[in-house]
């Protein structure tokens, strides 16, 4: 195999499958990036077996001639050292030669190393995915969606279930919810979709939050495939598999409140300044809580209190508050995580009491909420 390459392509390219590369597994040939090249141009692959990324770089693109392949074939190189020595190259074009006995050369400029490569017939095969059933969402949005969803999973392995986020399918409709059981932060969106049946899928947090920070902020559409075990996204150069969670996701659906008897109307931002001052003083104290009460003339009081530390009250003018008096008591980073998810600048909060959940809503957006189950003080 030989192939001379612009550097800068190069480095997008390992960094995105470098995001499916771990040092903690069990089978050391995926501690390598696999790199195969065919007359089309250079494909490189990472895996870690719960994702496996594939990163295609075209021999041409838009009249200009980016891999000039000498030969074909390929080869696993150690994922660390590669990475780091494709970063630091001195020039803009890179010349990579596999020898015999898997030695590989990687000539830039005067620069030269020898790496010793791994057979690539013994990388693991990626995931065969018939694509029957898919469905597609513009980029920009998936980004968003996972944005306003990831931060819910659980932390916890106790239930591993909830590391994931949901992805339910139905009517031409994605539905996106995540939970750690004290919180849920849920998602719609209309989808393109050419399959008429219902999918109801967990996807690991993980896996996730890599895609959103490999995927770019356009609006081209990414394809998205479900099978029984896998989910894979396709966008132009780019294949991303990740392998599903397997159990019955919670049905969260009882959770939300239907009713409510307190209602808040209010500006975002004022409000997520004046819970992220109150939270200076709780940070200390017992998971950071912050009290709210409804005053009159539409006035809320936020307020926190850890004795050895001090207290602040701050008061913030609402747009409009109906229905019952209220005072609650909740985490101050679950509310902050809440409000910077959403988008709008005014929120609209319904609750139902003391001690039930409560929702967060942008107004007039029904398509996301955010629920926050409230923190008992005494």
């Amino acid at each position: 195999m030989r192939f001379i390459i612009q550097r800068d392509r190069l480095v997008q390219s390992v960094q995105d499958v470098m995001k499916a590369v771990t040092s903690r597994t069990t089978i050391p040939i995926l501690t390598g990036i696999k790199i195969t090249t065919t007359e089309d141009g250079v494909t490189l692959t990472g895996s870690d077996s719960d994702v496996s990324i594939e990163s295609f770089i075209p021999k041409e693109e838009a009249g200009n001639e980016i891999v000039e392949i000498k030969q074909t074939g390929s080869i696993v190189l150690q994922a660390r050292f590669f990475s780091e020595i494709v970063k630091k190259l001195p020039t803009d074009s890179v010349e990579i030669e596999v020898l015999n006995h898997l030695q590989t050369v990687i000539r830039s400029g005067k620069s030269e190393f020898n790496l010793n490569g791994l057979d690539a017939e013994e990388y693991p095969h990626l995931p065969q995915i018939e694509e029957n059933n898919k469905f597609h969402i513009a980029t920009d949005l998936l980004k968003a969606m996972i944005r306003q969803t990831f931060f819910a999973v659980s932390t916890s392995e106790t239930r591993p279930i909830l590391t994931g986020v949901n992805w339910k399918v139905e009517n031409g409709e994605l539905t996106c919810i995540a939970t750690d059981s004290h919180r849920l932060a849920l998602r719609k969106a209309k989808i393109e979709t050419e399959i008429h049946e219902s999918y109801n899928v967990v996807i690991p947090g993980k896996s996730l939050n890599e895609l959103s920070k490999i995927i770019d902020d356009s609006n081209d559409p990414i394809d998205i495939v479900i099978t029984e075990n896998q989910i894979l996204f396709k966008a132009k150069h780019l294949l991303f598999f990740s392998r599903l969670l397997e159990g019955n996701y919670p049905d969260t659906s009882r959770l939300i409140p239907s009713e409510s008897k307190t209602d808040v109307t209010v500006n975002t931002k004022e409000f997520l300044q004046a819970i992220d001052r109150a939270s200076l003083l709780a940070r200390e104290g017992r998971n950071n809580v912050v009290k709210l009460a409804t005053n009159e003339g539409g006035v809320i009081e936020i307020s926190s209190n850890t004795p050895e530390i001090g207290k602040v009250v701050e008061e913030i003018q609402s747009q409009s508050i109906d229905g019952e008096e209220l005072k609650i008591s909740f985490s101050a980073k679950y509310m902050m995580d809440a409000l910077k998810a959403l988008e709008g600048t005014d929120i609209r909060i319904n609750f139902t009491g003391a001690m039930r959940p409560f929702v967060i809503r942008p107004l007039h957006d029904e398509t996301i909420l955010q629920l926050i189950l409230p923190v008992r003080t005494y």
